[in-house]
């Protein structure tokens, strides 16, 4: 937007801007220069997920999203500004709160592209039952999201639109009397050796009814030992089933950072699949559901992926959230009440 431009064309230029808000796909529902400056930043550092210099460690530490979505919020506003103080700036400010509410709502994030379960009907992720209880019990629900950097959500264009958020979100419309928190323990740049020196402070000790553990993305990205990651998992999954949390595993996303390390990727990918079902936990096979949605739902991989080739975009998250979110939805309905499961398969229950 131009500073020396009038107001009757800043005028068009933001009814214009509302009005082609539908007929974005799912990779453009955020506004056109967040999205531009947050790829530019993307190309300018953090370009892995996996180990970095402590500066760049750190940008993947915080969603960048919210920081580039504030940039050309401010930027567009200060052009306004200077043309006209006051009626100006509030017409800017409309447009863009527009552009970001219309991104928030999930059910407009799917308006061209809808979220839709696997076509081969995957099995889901085994039930929860100390979810359940808690549930059914009307007690507090505390689930924790432990992660690397697509935990922390990296990619996002705001805060509201990481899958911890969403999911969230998701739950609160289901269980709209019950008391669920969400806590987000991502942190970039991070796999099970790091992850494991923290599983105490930052899972742990929050008490969690739930653990959400995605895994396994920066050891393929690394060139760890697949076998070694899943025997610290292994060990983490007896510390969290120690403290009475239920579990699921998250394994890689199908991203093309990933996928270019075929070998360790399906080594990762089955090994975790495997130890999860060992350990009697539940298990949520995104990999296999990101390539679903490029392989057999005909969706471009910048549909769903940042132009980094590795994280997913507000698309991506939204839809990983929704999916994950109908199945702790199922499996808690599968045994709250303990209706028509026997007790002796309350721990793991594929679906």
């Amino acid at each position: 937007m131009s500073r020396h431009r009038p107001f009757r064309r800043i005028t068009s230029l933001a009814a214009s801007a509302v009005a082609a808000l539908m007929l974005l796909t799912p990779a453009q529902v955020l506004p056109v220069r967040a999205q531009a400056d947050q790829q530019a930043a993307l190309s300018n550092g953090a370009k892995t997920d996996g180990p970095k210099s402590d500066s760049a460690k750190s940008d993947s530490t915080k969603p960048a999203a919210p920081q580039t979505t504030g940039a050309a919020g401010a930027g567009s506003v200060a052009a306004v500004e200077q043309a006209n103080p006051a009626q100006q700036k509030s017409l800017a400010t409309k447009t863009i709160e527009k552009v970001k509410q219309v991104a928030k709502s999930a059910g407009d994030i799917f308006s061209r592209v809808p979220c839709l379960p696997p076509k081969d009907g995957a099995k889901s992720m085994g039930s929860l039952p100390h979810v359940a209880s808690k549930l059914a019990a009307g007690e507090p629900v505390v689930i924790v999201a432990f992660g690397s950097s697509s935990t922390a959500g990296y990619g996002t264009t705001a805060p509201e639109f990481t899958y911890p958020n969403r999911l969230a979100a998701q739950l609160h419309r289901q269980y709209p009397s019950a008391d669920i928190t969400v806590v987000n323990r991502g942190q970039g740049g991070e796999d099970a050796p790091e992850m494991m020196t923290r599983l105490k402070v930052a899972v742990l000790d929050m008490k969690p009814d739930l653990v959400i553990w995605q895994v396994g993305t920066n050891a393929v990205l690394r060139n760890l030992d697949p076998g070694e990651t899943a025997k610290l998992v292994e060990d983490g999954i007896t510390r969290i089933q120690a403290a009475g949390a239920d579990l699921v595993l998250v394994d890689p996303q199908y991203s093309p950072r990933v996928t270019e390390r075929a070998e360790s990727a399906s080594q990762m990918v089955k090994l975790l699949g495997k130890v999860a079902q060992l350990r009697h936990v539940g298990f949520f096979p995104r990999f296999e559901v990101m390539r679903e949605w490029h392989e057999k739902q005909a969706i471009p991989i910048d549909g769903f992926v940042i132009a980094d080739g590795l994280h997913m975009n507000d698309w991506g998250y939204a839809c990983f959230a929704q999916l994950l979110g109908d199945d702790i939805i199922k499996s808690v309905g599968q045994i709250k009440l303990g209706v028509n499961v026997p007790s002796n398969v309350q721990t793991y229950r594929p679906m």
